[in-house]
């Protein structure tokens, strides 16, 4: 695994593992993993369901998870999802279900960039957004021919199927459905607990910090580790503190107290203070008392989650801790760059010599421009000089016809329509861009860890610049 990119960790921060003395890990999509397609197929059906008893004209909709990735931002203002680079600019676009094209991109957005700071966009942070995003984009045009009544905009239709589907993962009838067919719904990933019990042997103080209920994560954490443990031990053995219900990210934002599970059957709480006792079930709390607990803060501390908000922005804005963030499309994305990787060299050469092409066609442009005007020393006549030009078009052409098939491909590594979900053409996306800031390393899996050991310093690599030498 350790020279393995698909299953690589990969640092944005330079981070040393010895220094770290308490891992914090989520749980759903972070030490479980779900299939993706099944789990979010199920969680739009109910929350189809849901709207159609409200009336709603959604009975013929169908799940798509290929039409939309995580990274994308809904624009509430026009019915959009988009895919934007780094700086915010828009490259492509859907309005609803129907791809944008390039003059209407450049229409919606030749003067606007995509803030996430503006109420205008709402930003697809984690695996759980694939469902809400379909629903939105399929009623969008349920709205826009008119067969909605009562909503008066994008912004009330965002809401509405926001509400429902937190209510579906809310009400427990998703959640039931997980556990009574877990070979459906979760992809078991034995590697986990190994790269576990290496922390802990190695003396750092694990956490499991999560926003599901005690009943949920209680069956999941047995189902996904016991079978996977030495002896007798079992998931419980694992983590000095457990952290269930903890409402992140408000969790780093509030003051809300910790509760103690008195009773795990009943799931009866009552208030705790002073110290976190180790063997005992805590429901909500907040990260400073956590710290005052450990006597650990900032970067003593690393945190683990999948939820780019959630889980590593705000943990890394309000805290200072360390950051890792588990994106699991990594993995099927690398492993589609590493089998393109001798067509994206050819496409490097065709487009070098296109750049050169296009130099040397700006320079017999200039010179003409020049002659024209008596200026400078005659590169020829200008009737030379425009067939010079007319030639070196056609080379150019030819070449774009060469570049265009590989170009679309690179484009569609990932997914067909919106591509890899850290770029955007030739430049970072904004989710690499959000991940690039927020989280210290980034990988795969939680598993990956095995790819170093729990004293490992991880040093990021050189950043290049535009100017670095070639």
């Amino acid at each position: 695994m350790k020279n393995d990119p698909v299953r690589g960790l990969y640092i944005n921060r330079t981070l040393n593992l010895r220094s770290i003395k308490a891992i914090g890990y989520d749980m759903d999509y972070t030490l479980i993993h779900y299939q993706t397609a099944d789990l979010e197929r199920r969680a739009y059906e109910l929350t189809r369901e849901r709207l159609a008893n409200k009336g709603w004209p959604v009975a013929d909709l169908e799940f798509q998870p290929r039409s939309v990735i995580r990274g994308l931002a809904i624009d509430l203002d026009l019915g959009n999802l988009v895919k934007a680079t780094r700086f915010g600019y828009v490259i492509k676009g859907a309005h609803g279900t129907r791809i944008l094209g390039y003059d209407e991109l450049r229409d919606a957005y030749s003067g606007t960039l995509v803030d996430l700071a503006e109420d205008r966009f709402s930003f697809l942070n984690t695996l759980y957004s694939i469902s809400e995003a379909n629903l939105f984009a399929q009623l969008v045009d349920q709205l826009d021919a008119g067969h909605i009544k009562g909503v008066m905009s994008y912004y009330d239709l965002a809401e509405a199927v926001g509400t429902a589907l937190d209510a579906t993962h809310m009400d427990g009838a998703l959640k039931d459905e997980i556990h009574a067919d877990p070979d459906r719904y979760v992809a078991p990933d034995p590697e986990v607990v190994e790269a576990l019990l290496d922390q802990r042997y190695a003396g750092k103080h694990l956490m499991l910090i999560s926003n599901s209920d005690w009943e949920f994560a209680a069956q999941m954490m047995s189902l996904a580790f016991d079978p996977y443990l030495p002896g007798s031990m079992t998931w419980r053995d694992l983590f000095d503190t457990i952290i269930v219900s903890a409402g992140k990210p408000l969790f780093f934002a509030h003051d809300h107290p910790f509760y103690r599970v008195v009773d795990e059957e009943q799931a009866l709480m009552r208030p705790h203070f002073g110290k976190l006792e180790q063997g005992v079930v805590y429901v909500g709390g907040n990260a400073t008392l956590l710290e005052e607990s450990l006597d650990l803060s900032g970067d003593e501390i690393l945190y683990v989650g999948d939820h780019l908000f959630g889980d590593v922005h705000v943990s890394k804005s309000m805290f200072r801790w360390r950051t890792a963030l588990i994106i699991r499309e990594l993995e099927s994305e690398t492993r589609d760059l590493v089998g393109f990787r001798d067509t994206q060299q050819v496409l490097e050469v065709l487009m070098d010599e296109k750049t050169q092409l296009e130099r040397h066609r700006a320079q017999v442009r200039l010179a003409l421009v020049r002659s024209e005007h008596g200026q400078g020393e005659a590169a020829g006549s200008n009737q030379e000089l425009t067939d010079q030009l007319a030639g070196l078009q056609e080379l150019i052409a030819a070449l774009d016809e060469r570049i265009a098939p590989l170009a679309q491909a690179s484009g569609e590594l990932g997914n067909p329509l919106w591509g890899p979900i850290m770029r955007a053409g030739n430049d970072k996306s904004l989710f690499a861009r959000q991940v690039e800031r927020y989280a210290d390393i980034y990988t795969s899996r939680a598993s990956n860890f095995l790819a170093e050991t729990p004293f490992g310093f991880l040093r990021a690599p050189r950043g290049s610049l535009p100017h670095d030498p070639n």
